[in-house]
């Protein structure tokens, strides 16, 4: 698995090397301050673990770097340069992939077509091109059986797979479109302990195969498998940022779960 997700990535890719920094990063809606004062840092290599509660900013962080929405405030740089991103596309452009929590996948689709969705293979000139459909249907047939992803036919409807299953397939699809930052929307939240198990074992690969990882979570447990580096946003500012080898899982279970607020109402609630 590692060594096909390898054989895709940037081979220019060295571990360590930043891709995405923010610094001083703010985004306003109005009158409400979604982020601010946001410092992050996604190096090749590794997996940066964004934690918090529903509302701490997780959601505006992910549109600011996969160029949904730009930022009002501070700087964004991607391999070094200053950028702000217009659209999606101009972030795909600079090789960064969103995997988003309802995957962006049309269930009722087969699965080479969601493979393929937004790059299409196509013969002849716009806008009588057709589409190459068997060589789609090859290619993501023999993609997927590389990463390990075997489906039964390869024409069957995308949502007739597991919610882990079709995880893998939006994760193998970023990188084989030449991903160099990942980032992954709650990828394990709506699932169960083995399906997540798989789902880890990706992000795990991605990590190795020298792609940068944002794994957005609010599991700890599963951060901590497989993360590097640690940032925990509360009402949009950062409550924790830390290395792997800086924090352990209970203070950042203990954080995660409101920390000196969730002390303060333990001792109230003593009898």
């Amino acid at each position: 698995m590692t060594d096909t997700l390898a054989s895709h990535a940037d081979q220019s890719l060295n571990k360590g090397e930043p891709l995405i920094e923010m610094e001083d990063v703010g985004k306003s809606y109005g009158a409400i301050r979604a982020l601010r004062g946001i410092n992050l840092r996604v190096n090749a290599g590794e997996v940066t673990c964004v934690l918090g509660d529903n509302g701490a900013g997780k959601s505006t962080l992910i549109k600011i770097m996969s160029g949904l929405h730009p930022h009002n405030d501070g700087s964004l740089r991607v391999d070094g340069k200053e950028v702000t991103f217009s659209s999606p596309r101009e972030a795909l452009a600079h090789g960064i992939a969103t995997v988003y929590q309802d995957l962006a996948v049309v269930s009722l689709m087969e699965v080479w077509r969601n493979f393929f969705l937004g790059s299409e293979m196509t013969a002849g000139r716009y806008p009588l091109a057709g589409l190459k459909v068997r060589q789609m249907r090859e290619i993501a047939d023999a993609e997927l059986r590389k990463m390990g992803i075997v489906v039964k036919d390869i024409n069957q409807p995308i949502g007739t797979l597991s919610g882990g299953q079709r995880q893998c397939v939006a994760i193998a699809r970023a990188v084989y479109f030449g991903a160099r930052v990942l980032i992954l929307d709650e990828p394990t939240a709506a699932l169960g302990v083995k399906q997540s198990g798989v789902v880890l074992k990706y992000v795990a690969a991605a990590r190795d195969a020298g792609l940068g990882v944002v794994f957005i979570t609010h599991n700890p447990h599963h951060a901590y498998m497989v993360g590097d580096h640690f940032v925990i946003l509360k009402l949009g500012t950062t409550a924790l940022d830390k290395n792997r080898k800086d924090v352990g899982l209970d203070e950042l279970t203990t954080q995660m779960a409101g920390g000196d607020e969730l002390a303060e109402l333990s001792h109230e609630l003593k009898r």
